[in-house]
């Protein structure tokens, strides 16, 4: 497992390597000006060379790329243009509370996934299935850009019983975590019911009957954790794109996070704070799909990593 471990923190070099390159590439090439942004179509001339000159931008690409990475390599993701403040401490600030959104939306996700998929997968074809299917796939077709405004109008501008945007104690969460797990609870549950109905036809359940088992025991004590390697393989990749997701939810509660930065340096043309972004979003996921891999030999102890 140790060893398995140290390949996967070295194989995250060449991916991080990809991920500045091309997010290098793809903010460079795209057309717009950031000193003209900062400055404004009237500046003079000689303002918009000097800042050019600080910032490094009249150098040929080849070379910004070249000291992009020599700073990347000695952990300095450089200076933000727009805000005069070093990134690193800019993502420091603003990553805790995208890690929070981010884990209440799966903690939300979990709850309401795994008693409906538990629900459906042992009443195949009933009205339990037919219910809890029913609702997870309201659950997909609802995007957050109609959900989250929902849930405002009822529980805070209507009710009255939640904030309604902002950062602050657990009420300040409940919107846009339960705004960013409804869809991913939907899919876990239609995954889990999958599952369920595949373990309940296995030879191993029937033995477990066979031995006097009751329905609802064998399928908790030996059908349920059978069923959950697959639902962990999703949610293992569900999370990570919970997390650049996040982007979204962010924006409609104003929640100060890592996605809120990323689309106010995309509108100023700040080039060292979207590269530190997208960087951040890559590795986390990376990272994410690292532990859902070591977590299969705990679920699972069928399952060896290779």
């Amino acid at each position: 497992m140790t060893r398995q471990l140290l390949r996967r923190l070295v194989a995250l070099v060449p991916v991080a390597l990809g991920v500045a390159t091309l997010t290098f590439a793809l903010i460079h090439l795209v057309p717009g000006d950031p000193v003209s942004a900062m400055l404004g179509d009237y500046a003079a001339p000689t303002d918009v060379n000097r800042m050019r000159h600080d910032l490094k931008l009249d150098l040929p690409l080849w070379q910004q790329y070249g000291d992009f990475l020599l700073d990347l390599a000695h952990g300095n993701l450089g200076q933000s243009i727009s805000q005069h403040a070093p990134v690193s401490r800019l993502i420091r600030e603003r990553y805790p509370a995208t890690l929070e959104l981010t884990g209440a939306g799966l903690l939300v996700a979990i709850a309401i996934a795994l008693p409906l998929g538990i629900v459906a997968g042992a009443d195949a074809g009933g009205p339990g299935d037919l219910g809890a299917m029913g609702f997870a796939i309201l659950g997909v077709s609802i995007p957050h850009l109609y959900l989250g405004p929902l849930l405002m109008i009822v529980f805070s501008l209507d009710l009255g019983w939640l904030p309604l945007t902002g950062r602050g104690g657990f009420a300040h969460l409940v919107l846009p975590a339960v705004t960013m797990g409804t869809a991913l609870a939907a899919i876990l549950a239609r995954m889990l019911r999958q599952s369920l109905v595949q373990v309940i036809g296995a030879d191993y359940m029937r033995t477990a009957r066979g031995k006097g088992l009751s329905e609802r025991a064998a399928l908790i004590r030996h059908g349920l954790r059978n069923a959950l390697t697959p639902v962990i393989t999703l949610l293992g990749l569900e999370a990570g794109a919970l997390l650049t997701g996040s982007i979204v939810t962010e924006m409609i509660f104003s929640w100060p996070g890592l996605g809120r930065l990323l689309m106010t340096a995309i509108n100023n043309r700040d080039y060292p704070l979207v590269e530190g972004c997208v960087l951040t979003f890559a590795l986390s996921y990376v990272v994410v799909n690292m532990i859902t891999d070591l977590v299969y030999g705990a679920v699972d102890p069928r399952i060896r990593l290779s």
